[in-house]
């Protein structure tokens, strides 16, 4: 647990993470008659479901993150389960109970992979839940998320606001090395293309950041420089070329 609470308040400043905090704090102050509504977007690997655990945990919100094999009644157990519910026979009635914690707790929800909730005809689940309970309810998912909600307009209209998770920066870059690369000293040539190398993800990021670290491990150096790394490639996020094979 220790190690857990050190590890998001170490990604606290990462500036997805500040972005969601912040998208958070809107929903919840919104003004009487504003929508409470809002879906956090971008990339796999931008490092969103990070925020999505920082959030939770700094909110006290309810979390649940989706699985593409789910069905409605799926999704509704595993919601009343995350808030201590047992959950009643029948989706309606689930949904009602759902509504209910969430009006008296007045707490968020922050519901992940929520493509998967598009994808699977489930989305008009959590209006429900919403107009129910009128909490503050958070949509994260893919880049394309913001398009596929349209086609659902009573859910598309009750949107406060689509934030756009942003790619990895050098400042996140540098929040993440005590984290993957601790105590190793890494030279900004060596920054710049271990960035540029993890096309700004944090993911790809945080996966090169501990390569240094190994390298550094395995040669007892305390500073990693470009000219240290030499012609080493990092991880990339394309997939290797296929071998030819053996004669």
């Amino acid at each position: 647990m220790a190690e857990m609470e050190r590890l998001y308040n170490s990604v606290a400043p990462l500036r997805n993470v500040a972005a969601l905090v912040t998208l958070i704090e809107r929903v919840q102050g919104r003004q009487i008659g504003l929508p409470g509504m809002a879906t956090f977007y971008g990339p796999s690997g931008y490092g969103k479901t990070t925020a999505a655990v920082y959030a939770a945990n700094h909110f006290d919100t309810y979390v649940v993150q989706m699985k593409s094999c789910w069905t409605g009644r799926k999704f509704c157990q595993a919601l009343a389960m995350e808030m201590g519910l047992q959950p009643a026979k029948t989706i309606a009635d689930m949904v009602d109970q759902i509504a209910q914690e969430l009006s008296f707790s007045a707490r968020p929800l922050i519901i992940d992979e929520a493509d998967y909730l598009v994808a699977r005809a489930m989305i008009e689940i959590v209006r429900d839940i919403y107009e129910s309970s009128g909490a503050p309810v958070i949509l994260i998912g893919e880049e394309l998320l913001p398009q596929k909600l349209q086609k659902w307009e009573r859910v598309h209209g009750r949107m406060l606001d689509w934030v756009a998770a942003r790619p990895a920066c050098m400042e996140d870059l540098r929040h993440l090395e005590p984290i993957y690369c601790p105590g190793v000293k890494l030279d900004e040539a060596l920054r710049q293309s271990l960035l540029a190398a993890s096309q700004h993800s944090i993911r790809r990021v945080s996966v090169n950041l501990s390569q240094v670290a190994e390298f550094a491990a395995t040669r007892g150096l305390e500073a990693v420089s470009a000219e240290d790394w030499g012609e080493r490639g990092f991880f990339a996020c394309q997939a290797p070329a296929p071998r030819r094979a053996l004669a």
